[in-house]
């Protein structure tokens, strides 16, 4: 029996998880649906995540779907958080997974049972109506994200306590109606932040976003016209990044990023490091600098009774309302310390999963992670790997070995090859889901394909990662999974071609195109 906590997107693919290993697993969630981060609420819900209604997702369908589960044809490439709630419904029914769902049922604590060291059990204590029930549970499935605890580190910013207007969290923020006429400052240059500073400078008098260490901006809409994460993320494209020597692979980021526009010319130039930021998604940005709805400032300095001094900046910028777009904290309230220990936002787990110090491996925390890339398919595969572990067919390495693992990950060292990240959550994602296949026998192997499937070998180097290529082989294998793989262009093409002139070009890109525009991107690579 496995508990699962939270039916948000790691917590609907545990359960499925769960039951494809004919494990008994009973989802908790508090509210009254599925969804999670994605199922918007007008109003914010204490405890739960909160989005606005304009969010759109940051990668595109094939990249995020679940492995054995593709996106409607004529759904959008890239998903407004309505649709991707309606795919997660489909998921839901498909599966037969809401039977197994305990809905406005909150998880009150989770604690190892005296036995723990021969049976690895945990007492869950629920509460449902008013009302406490004690439930004994082999396992442990923790899905319950890590949005739901605003951090807004007012010490760092002096002078706030004097100031006079209105400031939030970007958490609290829905509609731009609330920046009609006033002068605005966002804090804070994230997804969030960059969004909700676009929809302020539509009806605000003046937008200044400001950011300490600028950031790399990326469309979504890439070569060609192509999503940036089906360019991005192939397996050419990572051989190639995490091949190369550090600064030239820092280089060819550089090199890419700047090919939409001059980051330094905009401001947003991020400052020299050996450790790499991820980056913005947000196709209006530029165009808002550049017709100043938008301006970029430095860190701030001090703010005053009704304004703002920036770091560089003697004169005082007067402002009505600012957003704090700074993240959130990772908190487990649940939890024992002692069982998952959280410090700098992160959490002290062997492959971003596994506390290192349990008896027994009977606790698993899920989508504690920031993948380069999509996260629905990264939290599909942790749950894959973790209800393998549950049930004794994968074994995880010794505690001494996971300790010096985690413990070399804390120290976030500069690599010799590939990406450094500035944040020890941060991953390439498609190495890492790599290293989760193979360990329960579910990596791809191209030079085995290429001479009994040649075309579909191909694709797969070539083309984008999609999650389908995990369903090839090995537990959990997917009938679907070549024809997917082969189709995938067809679906991201499909709601956008929606008018063909006569004798127009295959709606597909063809994979000699494909091939070669990723050489030539390797050329340029190489002659950086």
């Amino acid at each position: 029996r496995v508990a699962v906590v939270g039916a948000g997107v790691s917590g609907l693919t545990a359960t499925k998880c769960c039951l494809d290993e004919g494990l008994k697993p009973t989802c908790f969630e508090q509210s009254r649906d599925i969804g999670g981060l994605w199922r918007y609420t007008e109003h914010v819900e204490a405890g739960r995540p909160s989005l606005y209604p304009s969010v759109v997702s940051n990668t595109s369908k094939e990249m995020s779907a679940f492995s054995d589960f593709p996106y409607p044809e004529d759904f959008p490439v890239f998903l407004p958080n309505a649709r991707l709630m309606d795919y997660l419904r489909r998921y839901a029914d498909h599966f037969g997974l809401r039977e197994h769902i305990r809905f406005g049922t909150t998880v009150v604590s989770v604690r190892k049972r005296p036995d723990f060291a021969t049976t690895g059990q945990w007492d869950v204590v629920t509460e449902a109506d008013g009302k406490q029930t004690s439930h004994v549970f082999d396992a442990v499935m923790v899905c319950s994200g890590n949005f739901s605890e605003p951090s807004l580190p007012l010490h760092c910013f002096p002078g706030i306590e004097k100031f006079q207007g209105q400031y939030f969290h970007s958490r609290q923020y829905k509609h731009p109606d609330v920046f009609q006429g006033k002068r605005v400052l966002v804090v804070g240059m994230g997804n969030s932040g960059v969004d909700i500073a676009v929809e302020a400078s539509r009806v605000a008098t003046k937008v200044m976003l400001c950011t300490g260490r600028g950031a790399w901006v990326l469309s979504r809409v890439f070569d060609h016209g192509y999503p940036w994460d089906m360019v991005f993320n192939t397996r050419l494209m990572s051989l190639l990044r995490n091949s190369l020597p550090g600064p030239l692979s820092r280089g060819l980021i550089n090199y890419r990023v700047n090919q939409w526009f001059n980051h330094e010319n905009y401001g947003l130039q991020p400052e020299k490091s050996c450790l790499v930021r991820e980056p913005v998604l947000n196709d209006d940005l530029p165009s808002y600098i550049l017709t100043g709805r938008i301006t970029i400032k430095p860190g701030v300095k001090e703010f005053k009774d009704n304004s703002v001094v920036f770091h560089n900046c003697p004169e005082e910028e007067p402002i009505d309302i600012i957003v704090f777009c700074t993240g959130y904290n990772v908190s487990f309230p649940f939890l024992e310390e002692a069982d998952v220990k959280v410090e700098n936002k992160h959490a002290s787990l062997y492959k971003y999963v596994f506390p290192t110090h349990l008896q027994r491996p009977t606790l698993a925390v899920l989508g504690l992670i920031k993948p380069l890339g999509a996260i629905m398919p990264v939290m599909e595969m942790q749950a894959r790997w973790v209800t393998r572990v549950f049930k004794g067919l994968c074994r995880l390495p010794p505690q001494s070995v996971m300790e010096k693992e985690v413990n070399e990950m804390k120290k976030n060292q500069v690599q010799w090859f590939g990406l450094s990240f500035d944040e020890v959550l941060k991953t390439d994602c498609l190495v890492y889901m790599d290293k989760l296949a193979s360990f329960i026998g579910a990596k791809p192997s191209v030079l085995g394909l290429l001479c009994r499937d040649p075309r579909l070998a191909l694709s797969i180097f070539f083309g984008p990662c999609t999650p389908y290529q995990y369903r090839l082989g090995g537990p959990g294998r997917w009938e679907g999974a070549r024809q997917a793989i082969l189709t995938q262009w067809d679906r991201t093409l499909k709601p956008t071609r929606t008018r063909v002139p006569a004798g127009s070009s295959s709606p597909c890109p063809s994979l000699l195109a494909v091939m070669g525009l990723l050489l030539l991107l390797a050329a340029v690579v190489f002659g950086f």
